[in-house]
């Protein structure tokens, strides 16, 4: 390909004049590399060039210090690189490597910054350059859906966070303030409450109408002209931070009937929120959802709110926001359900005439709800940990909890959480037991790393508290780290599991379908791409011995113990949301047809741009995949 006809068809060069052209093909050198060159390393100093594809493939790699070496890009023919350090100044943030036989022409750097000095946008373009091809693809899709979706007013409460929407500045006083100043700056300000603090400026109290009323106004003994704020005032009030999402603190609200909110950074009084405030931005059909959810009485009214959070998710959908934080939102929703599911079943036992044992018991959700990355159709992987009680109450114990575990299994069966193929449910007994119980379970499996063994372990690796006593969750957590730190060659036992597997795409870049009569025709993004991130980002985070919760988190936590570069993270990031974008759509789709949510899809129903999209995605995938074995194969070499 000419040099002229590709910068004519590429941005930022699209727009320059015939005369800038010609003057850069005159300029221009032209270069042969052989197949696998290093044409520069990260961080080397420039070579002076921005290189411009003739013909071959060039893979652009990163490496953070010490870190996974990552292919995060690849570059036809047509297309350059190299040219960020020519207007930056530093050296290159990615390396570049020929993946066949390839011949480029190098545009010395004067020439470049020349015709930049009358055309700025060049230098603009190759300061925001960006190596990962799956975000800018992944962003249009988004996009072009959003513009497609009917649905947008539902979703924008979901994600407004409480720095959007708090009051500031807040109105104080001290404890000694009299109780007719706060009345006279109440009714100055229009505002019902008033926040105490003490001569540091921090919170210690809240004097509310209602305490003016109750605790004043009603009381005979009171005197107006005495009390003070810190006589009257309720002891420290609930709070939470400003990047907290509306729907966690209307649910908080809600549950614990309180009507102000103040809002703290660090311990800094920033803001205040009223439920008043909330409801101004609530979503008839899907703010109140949690709410109902809260109020619920039967297992009945938690089968209703299960079908309704189809309804969240198609509203958030529609935004061209991150998808990652609308599968959070969607698996709030469901450890509430799950919750209150505990509850319900706890109280029918309890007026059933069981008692429950003095222990302290945690129930623990695994896998994908353990992650907070839920979608539509979670079936159940849940379990019971229990305090080291002695042995002489083991009768006890089994006598309230496993009639309380198959009651709850089947009752979250009834509100639309199917039960697990692989038995990892709490009426399980490898399921529930002691702490010390559960010590050996685990202990077993990373020592002894069976192929089940490794399958359970994949599955409940990923477990967090969702009722009862979250202690016991954080110590057996202490327990796995120490397992994995004493026996490491477990983490490449994972990898060879997982690594059995490949993504559905064949070398010519075609889908590889299933052949299978269940899902003839069509590719799980989930088994076949999104696990393989997870899967992955996992396995890097257990052998750094630090804990994050959700997938993008545990990436955050790579990039800052650089086992991750910025960029590698970007790209990762990237793939998986779109993996999520794609599958929860899909989700949405088969729920309107009056089936059961599935991560199977047909990718050549979808257009041709959702078709690249997943594909650089299962490409990221392959390559991760690729990183991660052959940093795990040192542990055994």
């Amino acid at each position: 390909m000419s040099l002229i006809k590709s910068l004519r068809d590429t941005e930022p060069f699209s727009q320059l004049p015939e005369e800038i052209f010609t003057e850069l093909n005159q300029s221009a050198e032209i270069k042969k590399f052989p197949a696998q060159t290093l044409i520069f390393n990260q961080q080397a100093q420039p070579t002076g060039y921005l290189y411009v594809i003739k013909s071959g493939l060039v893979e652009i790699v990163v490496q953070p210090p010490g870190g996974v070496e990552m292919v995060v890009d690849y570059r036809k023919e047509g297309a350059f690189f190299g040219g960020t350090p020519v207007f930056t100044k530093q050296g290159y943030s990615a390396g570049a490597r020929t993946v066949k036989e390839t011949e480029c022409y190098l545009i010395p750097e004067h020439i470049l910054t020349k015709i930049a000095t009358d055309y700025p946008h060049i230098t603009e373009f190759f300061n925001q350059a960006i190596y990962s091809r799956v975000r800018g693809l992944y962003s249009d899709m988004v996009s072009e859906h959003a513009r497609n979706a009917l649905t947008q007013m539902e979703a924008y409460p979901f994600k407004k966070r409480l720095s959007e929407i708090m009051s500031t500045p807040v109105t104080t006083c001290t404890m000694e303030t009299s109780i007719q100043e706060v009345a006279r700056k109440m009714i100055r300000q229009s505002i019902g409450s008033i926040l105490v603090c003490d001569k540091n400026n921090q919170l210690i109290g809240i004097v509310t109408e209602k305490d003016l009323v109750a605790k004043v106004l009603a009381r005979e003994t009171a005197d107006c002209n005495t009390a003070n704020a810190g006589e009257v005032m309720s002891l420290q009030p609930c709070t939470m931070a400003p990047d907290t999402f509306m729907y966690e603190a209307t649910s908080f609200m809600m549950g614990h009937k309180i009507r102000h909110l103040p809002i703290l950074d660090r311990g800094e009084i920033v803001g205040i929120v009223t439920f008043q405030d909330l409801m101004k931005y609530r979503s008839q059909k899907s703010m109140l959802l949690i709410g109902n959810v809260n109020k619920a009485r039967t297992v009945e009214d938690l089968i209703f709110a299960r079908e309704e959070i189809v309804k969240v998710a198609r509203a958030l959908l529609s935004e061209s926001r991150s998808h990652i934080e609308t599968m959070e939102i969607i698996s709030y929703i469901h450890h509430r359900i799950i919750q209150r599911c505990y509850e319900l079943v706890l109280d029918e036992m309890k007026h059933q005439g069981k008692k429950q044992p003095d222990i302290k018991v945690c129930f623990i959700i695994m896998g994908s709800g353990g992650r907070k990355e839920m979608l539509l159709g979670p079936d159940q992987d849940n379990g019971f940990i229990y305090e080291d009680f002695p042995d002489d109450k083991i009768a006890e114990v089994d006598a309230f909890f496993v009639p309380f575990a198959k009651k709850l299994v089947a009752a979250l069966a009834r509100i639309g959480y199917p039960r697990c193929k692989g038995n990892v449910m709490v009426n399980n007994p490898l399921w529930r037991g002691r702490l010390k119980e559960w010590q050996e379970r685990v202990s077993d499996w990373i020592r002894v790393p069976e192929a089940q063994k490794v399958r359970y372990s994949s599955i409940f690796l990923d477990f967090m508290p969702i009722a009862g006593e979250a202690s016991l969750c954080q110590d057996l957590r202490e327990i796995v780290h120490q397992e994995i730190k004493a026996h490491p060659i477990f983490l490449y036992h994972m990898m060879e599991l997982d690594f059995k597997h490949k993504v559905p795409l064949s070398l010519i870049g075609r889908f590889s379908l299933e052949k299978g009569k269940k899902h003839k025709g069509q590719l799980s993004i989930k088994q076949a791409g999104s696990i393989f991130i997870v899967d992955c980002v996992r396995m890097f985070l257990l052998e750094q011995q630090v804990n994050a919760t959700t997938t993008t988190e545990r990436i955050d936590q790579l990039v800052k113990l650089k086992v991750f570069n910025l960029e590698t993270a970007e790209h990762i990031k990237a793939a998986f949301e779109a993996f999520t974008f794609l599958r929860l759509r899909n989700e949405i789709s088969l729920i309107d047809q009056g089936k059961f949510p599935s991560h199977y899809l047909d990718p050549y129903a979808l257009t041709k741009k959702e078709q690249d999209i997943l594909k650089e995605a299962f490409r990221v995938a392959s390559k991760l995949q690729d990183s991660t074995k052959r940093h795990f194969s040192k542990i055994v070499g």
